[in-house]
């Protein structure tokens, strides 16, 4: 083979080399970059649920309470008691 067909083959070998480095940095970038944005949205997704349940707690604070106590709060059912009722809401008061 001749120099200056080595020479072509060596300069095609660099040039070939640069751009696919080149063409896989972008790639490894944007996954990169792909993976941080996932990790924001979803610290931003779990305060945003985080705030929900504090807003639902901070704004009907007699549903848990009475959850607790066990007090049947469901009018169409069977076993509702409305006099054990009222009175939770009166003590609550």
């Amino acid at each position: 083979m001749s120099a200056s067909g080595v020479n072509v083959l060596r300069w095609s070998a660099l040039a070939f080399g640069v751009f696919y480095g080149f063409t896989h940095q972008r790639a490894i970038t944007a996954a990169n970059k792909a993976a941080a944005d996932q990790k924001v949205y979803d610290h931003k997704k779990q305060l945003i649920e985080q705030a929900k349940a504090e807003y639902a707690k901070k704004k009907n604070p007699t549903a848990s309470t009475s959850e607790k106590s066990g007090l049947n709060q469901d009018p169409m059912d069977p076993k509702f008691d409305l006099e054990a009722y009222l009175g939770a809401l009166m003590e609550m008061k």
